[in-house]
């Protein structure tokens, strides 16, 4: 509990906001890209960038390279972990994230996150395994059964599918695209 309390840089402002500065940089079908410019709340009691954050941009990440494929679910997590190879940086440093979605099948999805300095230098990285059985064939009626309230649906529900894209990402060529 010590350790807790004292380090209340990283727990202060909760989860939600570990991440608020994270720019995507780069989405394509099975990958993405981002950057990190990491703040005080960002690190940990020595200053550097805290474990805690690697691992849930990698849980983050992850779940987004599965979504990059035009997953509009994209499943619970079964396994997360990340291994730590240096120090990632200090406050005003820019870590970099390339996640990647190395398999998926009918019940499971794979993916791998690098995370570099701006020297080009891996810092970390991380795996995660999703399930995802029950969410890659998802259509709007999971939600509507879901939903507590009807009336809080709108039209933006009728995009709630997957889709598919072309190889660039640029266009969908399969379902509803969000206008």
């Amino acid at each position: 509990m010590l350790y807790l309390s004292a380090n209340v840089s990283f727990n202060r402002f909760g989860s939600l906001s570990l991440i608020t500065k994270l720019v995507v940089t780069r989405a394509v079908p099975g990958t993405v890209e981002a950057t990190l410019k990491v703040e005080q709340y960002n690190t940990n009691r020595v200053g550097t960038v805290h474990g805690g954050l690697i691992l849930s941009l990698t849980d983050t990440l992850g779940s987004l390279a599965v979504a990059s494929k035009g997953h509009f679910m994209t499943g619970v997590s079964t396994d997360v972990g990340t291994s730590f190879v240096r120090p990632a940086g200090r406050v005003g440093d820019v870590l970099h994230a390339k996640a990647v979605l190395t398999g998926i099948g009918k019940q499971l999805a794979y993916t791998r996150v690098d995370f570099t300095n701006p020297a080009g230098e891996l810092v970390a990285y991380g795996y995660h395994t999703k399930y995802v059985g029950k969410s890659s064939n998802h259509h709007v009626c999971i939600i509507l059964s879901l939903c507590l309230d009807p009336r809080m649906l709108t039209d933006a529900h009728a995009y709630q599918e997957n889709v598919k894209f072309t190889e660039d990402g640029e266009k969908t060529v399969e379902g509803n695209d969000v206008e």
